[in-house]
């Protein structure tokens, strides 16, 4: 009976993923269509293809603010929702994300370099130091957790990656307290959030996505060999360490690329793995592009709804996914699985 219904539900991963297709759709209508300034689909559709619209401004917004907006939002929630679940296959570990990884911190870090030495403003100018901070912070996490003659063990890594952390997080705090100019922009890149991201942050980051989720898409079967347990792994073939190299500068490039375009985008790299791994399983190789569609979604309806609720302003996206996203956490912990990663 259990292998008849394990063979069923295998049966409807392909179609489960063509769902998520249809919704992501959606959801990148939505946010084309909709917030302060509602806009229909034939003026979308006349905008796209190079026609007049009725009005100058209703082109604009949808060229040069929506249109951006919403295909940056799906690369970095794929790019977060993918990052995440290679960082919790690799470290073993439920609550792994870019944010307990020294990602963010590192950012973080390099934003306000940039601000207070170099006195760079605007996210568009800032965001290469974001990314390189991101690289960094990570590449450091991940020699820390090397040394020594077990290797990067899933314990270490989660300890190297919250020393890192909290010192990252400490340079930064005590240099913003000391700099009001720092601080007021570190404040408006850390909210996270897809507004003011224009057609040259996607540009810039794009590449970098892309890449790293095409490479991705290939580990599948090295995470679920690291699944099994080192000695498992190794007895399969598997060289453990090379994998968690790859793993770990794919994660690297993803939720660098992605945190220094946004900001700090919560829960999604943290709750999005759960979820899939409730639809479809804990075999990487459904359970990485189940995230990579789920995670935009999820972004996306969540960009949406805090431009319905905060008209005629809104909220960032990334107030609102920390509002809704601690219950739906809460929900997975108490309903979930959450040791099988």
């Amino acid at each position: 009976m259990t292998t008849t219904l394990k063979t069923r539900r295998a049966s409807l991963l392909g179609p489960g993923l063509a769902v998520l297709l249809v919704l992501l759709a959606v959801a990148a209508f939505l946010s084309v269509t909709q917030g302060a300034r509602d806009i229909g689909l034939p003026e979308v559709m006349r905008a796209l293809g190079g026609l007049s619209v009725d009005e100058a401004i209703t082109s604009t917004v949808t060229l040069e603010l929506r249109v951006p907006r919403t295909l940056l939002g799906i690369l970095v929630g794929a790019a977060l929702g993918v990052a995440g679940a290679i960082l919790q296959g690799v470290t073993r570990n439920p609550l792994a994300d870019a944010g307990i990884m020294g990602i963010n911190a590192g950012a973080a870090v390099m934003v306000v370099f940039a601000i207070t030495v170099l006195g760079i403003r605007g996210v568009s100018l800032y965001i290469w130091f974001a990314f390189a901070g991101a690289v960094i912070a990570t590449l450091l996490v991940y020699t820390i957790a090397s040394m020594g003659r077990e290797g990067a063990t899933p314990v270490k890594l989660a300890l190297a990656g919250a020393a890192v952390t909290a010192g990252l997080i400490s340079v930064t705090t005590g240099i913003v307290m000391t700099n009001i100019d720092a601080l007021q922009e570190l404040r408006f890149w850390q909210v996270g959030a897809l507004a003011g991201r224009y057609m040259p942050v996607l540009v810039g980051v794009a590449p970098f996505l892309v890449v790293a989720l095409v490479v991705a898409m290939g580990l599948g079967r090295m995470l679920n060999g690291l699944a099994l347990g080192e000695d498992v792994a190794r007895g399969l073939g598997q060289r453990v360490g090379l994998t968690r190299a790859v793993a770990f500068g794919v994660v690297a490039v993803l939720a660098g690329a992605a945190t220094a375009a946004c900001g700090p985008i919560v829960f999604i790299g943290l709750v999005v793995p759960h979820l899939a791994r409730l639809i479809c399983g804990p075999d990487y190789r459904w359970l990485l592009p189940y995230s990579m569609l789920l995670a935009p979604i999820i972004l996306l309806l969540a960009d949406v709804l805090g431009r319905v609720v905060g008209a005629p302003g809104e909220l960032q996206v990334g107030v609102v996914l920390g509002v809704l996203g601690a219950p739906v956490f809460v929900v997975i912990v108490r309903y979930g699985r959450m040791s099988e990663v």
